[in-house]
């Protein structure tokens, strides 16, 4: 481990051993927040009892399906930025404002056009996240350098086959960055959803506990959240690092 990465766990553990004594010695009101050894003890016990694993799964799965939707249309959106530089500068003003607008004002809209169900989550979560990855395929493409695209022009290869191993390996970083944002905006988006509208999933479950007063319970679910999304968070960057070595200067 690199000394960086020795001072951050650190500091994380600094940070966590002072909450413990703030909580403990009653700095804190423990009515508010709870010791971070609670808050892990009752994860684990969460996760022991599988009481709410059919929310969890729920959660996962509705994140799955619009960071999956955001990738694919935000992907081909920037390609086609890419290809059309006069669609680009057109659409370059909307970009940069994109998420001035709350995506949440549209959950209504959303409600009517799908029903009460998992969809109008979906559709919260994809406008709010595949933006971030067209912004990335976009610059990605324009990040490749142009003496790759001139050595691709004097060994003859074809439009497609320029792109398939050219382009792509070449811009696959930017292209794993939009990917991050996007599975990190869908998590905020179905999360602060379901915490909106919604009967079931893991956002429901920690507004209701916030709601009952049950307040280990919801902090307990909230760290089960945080670090489910540090460890999927964590697994994309050591993907991105592998890909960014390979990439020449």
């Amino acid at each position: 481990m690199s000394r960086v990465g020795r001072i951050r766990i650190g500091v994380i553990v600094a940070a966590v051993l002072v909450l413990e004594a703030a909580c403990r010695s009653g700095l804190i009101d423990r009515f508010s927040l709870v010791p971070p050894s609670i808050m892990a003890g009752t994860a684990v016990a969460i996760l022991w009892a599988g009481t709410y694993t059919a929310d969890m799964l729920t959660t996962l799965t509705t994140v799955v399906i619009a960071a999956v939707l955001s990738v694919v249309c935000g992907f081909a959106l920037g390609a086609l930025l890419w290809a059309w530089p006069r669609l680009h500068r057109a659409a370059d003003p909307f970009l940069a404002s994109y998420y001035a607008v709350p995506s949440f004002i549209f959950y209504p809209l959303f409600i009517v056009m799908f029903g009460l169900n998992r969809w109008p989550l979906v559709a919260v979560a994809f406008i709010f996240s595949f933006v971030a990855m067209a912004i990335a395929t976009a610059d990605g493409f324009h990040s490749v350098r142009p003496i790759l695209r001139r050595a691709a022009r004097s060994m003859r290869l074809s439009q497609f086959d320029t792109i398939r191993t050219v382009m792509l390996p070449a811009a696959a970083p930017y292209f794993f960055t939009g990917v991050k944002l996007a599975v990190a905006y869908a998590f905020i988006g179905v999360i602060a959803g379901e915490f909106i509208q919604s009967g079931t999933g893991l956002g429901y479950r920690i507004a209701f506990a916030y709601q009952s007063f049950e307040t280990a319970t919801m902090y307990g679910l909230m760290l089960i959240l945080v670090v489910g999304v540090v460890l999927v968070n964590s697994g994309l960057w050591a993907i991105e690092r592998r890909m960014r070595a390979r990439v020449p200067a």
